[in-house]
């Protein structure tokens, strides 16, 4: 387990990395992390009729790069970025590019900066368009994280590290001194408030959201939703033009670091400090699935699009009752993948892929007596044997030392020595170097052990043995630090470290043939 591995297999095919592929910083030399902000990645589409449209944005300590992405067809020649910028002072934190703008000669990316401000450049004009938030007058905290409106040329939110998310129109200024608020919308720890002002101003809104850090947010497919993942443990789930929130989930320890959606807007996933992958149901508000196995915080969950399905006309599943009754009620399959990081083992880097599958094959879980029941270890769709493929698989993740979690309960000796593993194990280093970041996470963390009593066992948070849990099918160490970025395309899925590599691999099938390094792959 020790071993980088270059290819994985999945039910679809082999995965394999294009080493030539890997984007990185010019010099290739691995980027000391220590202190700094967790490595992103953006893509965008420009339409270019060469058949090379998808551009790449990744940030690496004080620098930016921007790319032409040649994804599994050509080698990439990082020896002629399209844009670099190295910022003094600040740190670039997220990223996010506007595809609807998004053109062969110009493109609008947003930036955002672990001192507060928010910058909107076009790198291939190689412009600075507009700064945001420059005095550090409307949030002097780190930015979480930042996304366009879905839908909109002009509109962008952004969460900050103080709890807070602000609306912003890019046609509008920041003024010249600190904003003013009235209060539009309030409810259980939220409230959002408009901008006073004569003049139009940014930002338009200020939602203030849970105690602690916003980590994550995500919009829903149809761009109606926002998905929340706070410090303070809570998945808050709002109705965005309205500010109506319509549903929560508690984590099972700790804070929220990661959330998306399902393609199809029915289901979100969250990840965090508690080890575990969270399934929440859309229409239903409750958690219908945990995934666990994991030894330490999830840092990234994403739904692959060309892999996961749901089957036309199928009803919406209902998750009660035991877990035979679970087994029986699964109409759908879908995939998820994630990487996780080890807080305080940084060699010790996982992929794990975890398949909720259709019906009638759910791999059965070992009883709370220990022993095991038939299929424990079958993991494929089909209803045929476990390949050899998936053997493999099968041998790595006992390898891991995660089979002693594979009960569908939790006994209070495990619960006792996992929260010891936390307290022992757990860094708050890759989430903020800021000194007031680490107070709201200290603070944060006060208010989630008193509200963990009354909440645990509840619809908000149920315990272990009161939902399914997913085991991993794949688990790979594929990165000597910790993993920060799981994006799929329709050819690949890219991955990035914490040492400032990028790296693509080539799906099932989709390796160019007459790619000049083919060999080395293996």
């Amino acid at each position: 387990m020790n071993e980088i591995k270059t290819q994985f297999t999945t039910r679809e095919g082999v995965y394999k990395l294009l080493t030539h592929s890997e984007y990185s910083r010019p010099n290739r030399v691995p980027f000391n992390s220590q202190g700094s902000n967790p490595v992103k990645v953006s893509f965008v589409n420009v339409n270019d009729q060469s058949g090379n449209g998808d551009r790449i944005c990744f940030n690496v300590g004080r620098e930016l790069y921007f790319y032409i992405y040649k994804g599994v067809r050509k080698a990439a020649d990082l020896s002629k970025p399209i844009d670099k910028r190295i910022y003094k002072g600040t740190q670039p934190t997220c990223h996010d590019f506007n595809p609807l703008t998004a053109t062969a000669e110009s493109v609008s990316l947003l930036v955002g900066f672990s001192a507060g401000q928010v910058q909107l450049i076009d790198p291939i004009k190689k412009e600075t368009s507009k700064l945001f938030n420059e005095e550090r007058l409307i949030d002097k905290t780190r930015v979480t994280c930042v996304r366009w409106v879905p839908g909109s040329e002009s509109l962008f939110l952004v969460a900050h590290s103080s709890g807070s998310m602000y609306l912003y129109n890019v046609e509008n200024t920041c003024g010249t001194t600190a904003p003013h608020y009235q209060l539009l919308k309030q409810g259980e720890n939220y409230a959002v408030h408009t901008c006073k002002s004569k003049s139009a101003r940014n930002p338009l809104l200020r939602w203030t959201v849970g105690e602690g850090a916003l980590n994550e947010f995500a919009f829903s497919p149809d761009g109606k939703f926002l998905a929340c993942a706070s410090q303070d443990g809570f998945l808050r789930v709002f109705g965005f033009d309205a500010a109506e929130l319509h549903g929560t989930m508690k984590s099972y320890f700790g804070g929220l670091l990661c959330v998306c959606w399902s393609p199809d807007g029915r289901y979100i996933v969250a990840g965090g400090e508690d080890d575990l992958v969270t399934v929440w149901s859309f229409s239903d508000c409750r958690v219908i699935a945990r995934g666990h196995g994991h030894k330490s915080w999830v840092s990234v969950v994403a739904f692959d699009h060309c892999t996961t399905s749901v089957e036309d006309g199928d009803p919406p599943a209902e998750f009660s009752g035991s877990d035979e009754e679970f087994h029986e009620q699964v109409h759908f399959g879908l995939t998820l993948m994630l990487w996780v990081p080890q807080a305080l083992q940084p060699l010790d880097k996982l992929l794990r892929l975890l398949t909720l599958p259709r019906s009638n094959s759910l791999p059965h879980s070992s009883n709370p007596a220990g022993g095991s029941t038939p299929n424990s270890h079958t993991v494929s769709n089909s209803s045929t044997a476990t390949t050899k493929g998936n053997s493999i698989i099968d041998s790595a993740f006992i390898a891991t030392g995660v089979s002693k979690f594979a009960t569908l309960s939790l006994h209070d000796s495990r619960k006792e020595r996992h929260e010891k593993d936390h307290k022992r194990n757990h860094s708050m280093g890759h989430i903020s170097s800021k000194s007031s970041d680490k107070l709201n996470q200290l603070s944060s963390t006060r208010t989630v052990k008193a509200d963990a009593a009354k909440t645990l066992g509840t619809m908000l948070c149920p315990r272990m043995d009161e939902v399914p849990l997913l085991e991993p099918l794949v688990c790979k160490k594929i990165a000597h630090e910790r993993l920060t970025v799981l994006i799929f395309l329709e050819d690949c899925l890219v991955t990035a470290c914490q040492e400032g590599f990028v790296c693509t691999w080539a799906r099932p099938g989709k390796v160019v043939s007459d790619r000049p390094h083919e060999d080395t792959v293996m």
